[in-house]
């Protein structure tokens, strides 16, 4: 291996946080493929790769160079993460234990499709889910099943009832990342998860009015009013 892979941040940022990809030690004008791959926590790959040349002085940005080919075009700096995909088609990704970080591989290949060489660089580059002091702590409050994310910091902060699709279970991701932006968020589950039923179409509307209650009478949130499709914000 002869190409270096330097990471801005270096190490971990959050899932939902930017992250410079570059490349330095290749020759002037280089043709390399660039692959970035995870496994998710039930060991499901996915994958991206994108085609680049290096610029006159053998180095790659990928804030500067557009793709020529691959998983996407153009110039997206961020491409190869938001364009990964599964290996086995229909799998989701989800994050189920946001208390780890994923671990994504990237990987620099001499040449381009179907000529493709052997491996120059590589790095591994972890994107997690809980920003420094974020709390997360599980809720079992009468019928209530969830957990309540909270910022660092004394508070009130602004309050959001997160309720994920129609797949149940309790999907926390969305609201981890959401309490380091500053809310008290809810990931409410609502059926399929521990004593709750089975299917949507049993569900108790009062269930909702107590998750409500819950967080308008948490001191840390915020209330007041907006309700929409997935999420109740109090502002």
């Amino acid at each position: 291996m002869a190409a270096t892979v330097t990471l801005e941040p270096a190490g971990r940022c959050r899932w939902d946080e930017p992250v410079r990809i570059a490349v330095r030690g290749l020759a002037p004008g280089q043709p390399v493929t660039l692959s970035a791959s995870l496994r998710d926590e039930k060991g499901a790959l996915f994958r991206a790769h994108a085609r680049y040349c290096a610029d006159a002085h053998g180095q790659l940005d990928l804030e500067r160079a557009p793709a020529l080919g691959g998983s996407f075009t153009g110039l997206e700096p961020m491409g190869l993460l938001w364009a990964l995909e599964p290996e086995k088609p229909l799998l989701r990704l989800v994050k189920r234990d946001v208390q780890t970080p994923f671990a994504v591989e990237l990987e620099v290949i001499d040449g381009h499709d179907p000529e493709a060489g052997g491996l120059l660089g590589r790095a591994v580059h972890e994107r997690d889910f809980l920003a420094p002091g974020v709390r997360r702590e599980p809720v079992r409050m009468g019928r209530v099943r969830a957990t309540l994310f909270l910022p660092a910091g004394t508070g009130p902060f602004p309050g959001i009832l997160d309720l994920f699709g129609s797949g149940g279970g309790l999907c926390e991701y969305r609201a981890s990342l959401l309490a380091g932006h500053g809310f008290a968020v809810l990931a409410l589950a609502y059926f399929r998860f521990e004593d709750l039923p089975e299917y949507l179409n049993n569900m108790c509307l009062e269930y909702f009015e107590e998750a409500v209650d819950f967080m308008l009478q948490h001191p840390k949130s915020l209330c007041a009013c907006s309700l929409g499709p997935t999420s109740i914000l109090w502002r």
